[in-house]
């Protein structure tokens, strides 16, 4: 079956601190992009990503392309003002039965074996949606109050979310809403039911300067 990762790579600089947007941060001398589409294109040989930019990042994403030598197993289109539209966007260029990737661009530490994983699960059960335990004590803030859950029950949600495409188009044929937060919201609106699957701790999302400092270090022992 083919495989589609859309990588969308939307976000800004703001909470780093920087004046770049964030994907484009150098890791250990290369963008943190670059290490997010690397992972994807180890994982599979036959594997195509799209990758959703903004418009006035697109020829700096190409940029970033030409020195992977990817050839024609990369092609960019842009974003849209939601995370919802640009995803959308990138499945506008998928018209084969597939099994598609939607992934962070800044979860740059994507292993190819949780790739592959989340393969395996959509292929089985049409969906595979990364998740870990909490690991802290967790609370829920009402305003006027707050009150502790049990965290053995939560789970926190990563990427890839993983579909099979005849599912994934058919939930983004609906109208907008604001609660779509991820993929699989927009999914289980449109009446399916979604897997979840194993994710992985090391997996961060690179939001905050810690978190890069972070990448580095797993980065030095993934090398050594």
């Amino acid at each position: 079956m083919k495989k589609y990762a859309i990588i969308v790579a939307g976000g800004s600089g703001v909470r780093m601190g920087a004046e770049i947007p964030k994907q484009f941060l150098l890791l250990k001398g290369k963008p943190l992009l670059q290490y997010t589409l690397q992972s994807f294109l180890s994982a599979y040989n036959d594997l195509n990503i799209i990758l959703v930019l903004p418009q006035a990042h697109i020829e700096k994403g190409q940029e970033i392309i030409k020195t992977m030598n990817a050839g024609e197993r990369i092609q960019i289109t842009s974003g849209g003002e939601t995370r919802f539209q640009s995803v959308k966007n990138g499945l506008s260029n998928i018209t084969h039965p597939s099994v598609v990737f939607v992934h962070d661009g800044v979860r740059c530490m994507v292993s190819q074996q949780l790739i592959q994983n989340c393969y395996d699960q959509a292929v089985a059960k049409g969906s595979a949606v990364p998740a870990v335990a909490a690991t802290d004590s967790i609370r829920i803030d009402e305003g006027a109050y707050h009150y502790t859950i049990d965290r053995s029950k939560v789970r926190i949600i990563q990427t890839p979310q993983t579909f099979r495409s005849e599912i994934l188009a058919e939930a983004f044929n609906q109208e907008y809403n604001e609660t779509f937060t991820d993929e699989a919201t927009v999914v289980e609106a449109a009446g399916n039911k979604v897997f979840l699957i194993e994710g992985d701790y090391n997996n961060l999302k690179i939001t905050r300067p810690i978190d890069l400092c972070i990448a580095e270090k797993l980065l030095e022992s993934f090398i050594s």
